[in-house]
């Protein structure tokens, strides 16, 4: 049996250490917050409640494995369900796309609506994704990456040059299309022009695999991996911040804290690695992605009827998110706000038809600042600086003996799938006690 002290209680922590204890192993996990979950919270107010962080995940399969392989079955503890609406796209000319999920003909008819002859080429786009992703799945998201033996094929996918950006002016005249395709990638504060080709793989995803949330919050995922820790004997000290590794031999042997030093054979560091000074020259290149402003509202009376989440382009984009828990008080919305926001954003909402100002009850507004202050670093992980920077993050393994990294700053990247898939890499290292 290791000793094993996993750093941090996102997501990405608490699967690395249900996993790591269900194989046996000694866990303690250390959270800085008073709270478990990370993003994986909620924010309340005045008889509402927001997500904290996201609302529908992509890779339903990568949650139930977590959930089988550490205990009880995700159908015993969540009910996780599908979106058949994805989103709603709005753009500035006017027009719009109900964009579906886990369905090519669906998705064909939906941008058919938009003009002739856009559904097939938007089905052709996805399409030119299925073999990037079996690549990236077998071989950098459930395979510990080794330089050495990794096949050809991946290296060449990681070192190509073209970018997102270029591919997608390549593939569609229509902006619209565009907007659809990367709209993901610039919503979590990335330039399209600094994104690798490959990182578009997400509308692969979601027309296959859909799109699913947690009726009433996402926030209920945080809450049943918090109790699966507790479930699987894992040691959760909260209100305790690491402050750096301790190494003896050229090996770790402890995390340094207030408190004291807590002993580890192995140590999983779910948070930026760049708050850890033994693993800050390694990432001293790369540069987090900031998260949106941020906007949670309680509105009473008659709101407008709209689906889970609404994309209204434009320069600032604005993300209504709908699936907050409805009381009797009124409906819980979120807006996101990137790009140019000179203004409040419920202003800003106002000027696309969305004019709820007036019926708002109860509000909370997050600055990007007061995000990364609150969850100890971005939840959206490492921004990508030209294709270079998959290579840049450090995980499962890094150059530290002992040392292996999760969460949205690893390998994987952010987003609850790829955290999961981080966490499952770590277990599949140290592997049985």
């Amino acid at each position: 049996m290791a000793r094993v002290v996993v750093i941090g209680g996102g997501f990405g922590g608490m699967a690395a250490a249900a996993r790591l204890a269900k194989l046996g192993h000694d866990v303690t996990l250390l959270e800085r917050a008073a709270v478990l979950g990370g993003a994986l919270t909620t924010v309340e107010l005045d008889g509402f409640a927001w997500d904290a962080g996201p609302t529908t995940t992509l890779l339903p399969a990568v949650i139930r494995d977590l959930f089988r392989k550490s205990g009880r079955p995700l159908e015993r503890e969540v009910d996780l369900q599908p979106l058949d609406l994805v989103r709603e796209h709005r753009f500035e000319d006017g027009s719009s796309l109900r964009l579906p999920g886990g369905s090519r003909a669906a998705q064909l008819a939906a941008f058919d609506d938009l003009g002739p002859g856009l559904g097939q080429q938007w089905v052709d786009h996805v399409a030119s994704y299925g073999d990037t992703w079996e690549l990236l799945r077998k071989e950098w998201f459930e395979r510990p990456f080794d330089d050495d033996v990794a096949p050809r094929e991946l290296t060449s996918l990681l070192a190509q040059r073209e970018s997102l950006d270029k591919r997608l002016r390549r593939r569609f005249r229509d902006e619209r299309l565009r907007l659809v395709a990367g709209h993901r990638l610039v919503m979590d504060g990335h330039e399209l022009r600094d994104a690798p080709a490959f990182a578009g793989v997400d509308v692969y995803l979601e027309q296959r695999f859909g799109a699913w949330t947690v009726p009433g919050g996402l926030a209920a995922l945080g809450t049943a991996m918090a109790d699966r820790l507790a479930l699987r004997g894992v040691t959760v000290l909260t209100g305790t911040e690491a402050l750096d590794l301790v190494l003896r031999g050229g090996r770790v042997a402890a995390v340094r804290t207030a408190q004291g030093e807590v002993v580890a054979d192995h140590v999983v560091v779910a948070i930026d690695p760049r708050r850890l000074p033994t693993l800050a020259s390694y990432v001293r290149r790369t540069m987090p992605a900031i998260p949106p402003v941020v906007c949670h509202v309680g509105l009473e009376g008659a709101v407008p009827d709209l689906p889970h989440e609404v994309v209204l382009h434009g320069d600032p984009m604005l993300v209504v998110r709908t699936g907050g828990r409805t009381t009797d008080r009124g409906a819980a919305w979120t807006v996101l706000g990137r790009g140019r926001l000179a203004e409040d954003v419920l202003t800003a909402l106002a000027r696309h038809g969305l004019d709820v100002r007036r019926q708002v009850i109860a509000r909370v507004d997050r600055s990007p600042r007061d995000l990364v202050e609150q969850w100890g670093g971005s939840p959206l992980g490492v921004l990508w600086q030209g294709p270079r920077t998959a290579r840049t993050r450090l995980g499962p393994r890094t150059p530290v003996p002992g040392v292996l990294t999760a969460g949205a700053h690893a390998t994987t990247g952010s987003g609850l799938p790829f955290a999961g898939l981080s966490a499952a890499l770590v277990a599949e290292v140290v592997g049985r006690a």
